[in-house]
């Protein structure tokens, strides 16, 4: 983290680039006021995401579509296991579109001050529009995603009911917990270059834990709502609830982990804050 100062004489304006000290600020206004570098980032990530790829942004909705499938096919067929008596291709089908936004948000975003090391070498500019940036970058794959979901549950037959006005704080709240992960692992990267190669097996041990392919019915209380300790089992039980109209409505489990997300969000922005102000020495 860095501080500004900057001095007005009566000739040039001078900029001072120094380090903080003591307590740490979040200094959200700093980040506000490169919002447009925000959205050069975001568009620059599009850009190569879906560079020399054939089918180009198709695979935003052909990535959670194929997972679909294959959940379906060994979860749903062969293990039967119950879909809350929804079909389960819509069940899982609900659950992969915010769940493939927050394992691609943690796979892009935590390498994303590495993969910008020389960026950071040479220029100021608050790092922390990396990571969000990248975060930011997902939503375009998350609402295409989403308009298939809505094809599928014309198709089934099946329509949003009043419950879907709780759509947008359930993106929000995806939108939460998927950036303080990257925070965290972002800024953990940088110094512990194994992060990388734990970020899958973080990401696969995740969704075991979260009731993507299996409803979380299958549990009683209390485990329940500790179970909402998982901030995305919250989003995955609130989006099936919002879009599908299940009776299982999410209750505790979403009051438990909004406040885990929020509390994800704010340390790992801390943490970031901390770690940032080493990063152009380390990478």
């Amino acid at each position: 983290m860095t501080d500004l100062a900057t001095t007005q004489h009566a000739g040039p304006i001078t900029t001072r680039i120094r380090p903080s000290g003591g307590w740490i600020s979040l200094n959200l206004r700093e980040s506000w006021e490169y919002r447009e570098l925000i959205y050069f980032f975001v568009w620059r990530d599009l850009k190569v995401r879906y560079r020399q790829t054939i089918l180009g942004v198709s695979w935003a909705v052909l990535q959670p579509f194929l997972t679909m499938v294959i959940l379906s096919l060994f979860f749903g067929r062969l293990a039967k296991i119950p879909s809350d008596g929804l079909p389960y291709p819509v069940f899982s089908y609900a659950a992969l579109v915010p769940w493939t936004f927050f394992a691609s948000s943690l796979t892009t975003a935590s390498n994303s001050i590495i993969s910008s090391s020389n960026m950071l070498k040479k220029i100021y500019f608050p790092r922390m529009t990396l990571p969000i940036a990248a975060v930011l970058s997902g939503l375009v794959d998350l609402f295409l995603a989403l308009l298939v979901l809505l094809g599928m549950m014309l198709v089934y037959g099946l329509v949003p009911t009043a419950n879907v006005l709780w759509l947008p704080a359930l993106l929000l709240l995806t939108l939460v917990t998927s950036l303080g992960a990257s925070l965290w692992l972002s800024a953990m990267n940088v110094q512990f270059r194994d992060v990388r190669y734990a970020v899958p097996f973080l990401i696969q041990a995740w969704m075991f834990a979260t009731p993507v392919a299996y409803p979380s019915s299958l549990l009683s209380e209390p485990w329940k709502t500790v179970y909402g300790l998982n901030p995305m089992a919250g989003v995955v039980e609130g989006s099936r609830w919002a879009l599908l109209g299940t009776d299982t409505a999410p209750g505790l489990i979403i009051l438990v982990s909004t406040l885990v997300a929020v509390a994800l969000l704010l340390s790992g922005a801390y943490y970031f804050r901390r770690m940032e102000k080493s990063f152009a020495d380390i990478v």
